[in-house]
């Protein structure tokens, strides 16, 4: 079931991030968001994705807080991994 769970993280990602770029170009997408949600599932499931996050955001506070807030709350949505 972890793997299962994992890997279902990590397409729904990669489907954002897809989703991110396209809307990059397109006027109708939202492409930044979609961008920030598929990021943040990455930095869930890659423990150096997260610290390299971390260690750029700390430098701007109230973004750094919003990214911690937003991580603990999507990790009592999914659970453990």
């Amino acid at each position: 079931m972890r793997h299962t769970k994992r890997t279902l993280i990590f397409v729904v990602a990669i489907v954002l991030i897809v989703l991110g770029i396209i809307g990059l170009v397109l006027p109708f997408l939202q492409g930044l968001l979609f961008l920030a949600a598929g990021a943040v599932l990455l930095f869930i499931l890659f423990p150096s994705l997260r610290e390299e996050s971390h260690r750029h955001t700390v430098k701007y506070p109230k973004v750094h807080s919003f990214l911690l807030k937003v991580e603990d709350k999507l990790r009592e949505m999914i659970g453990d991994l």
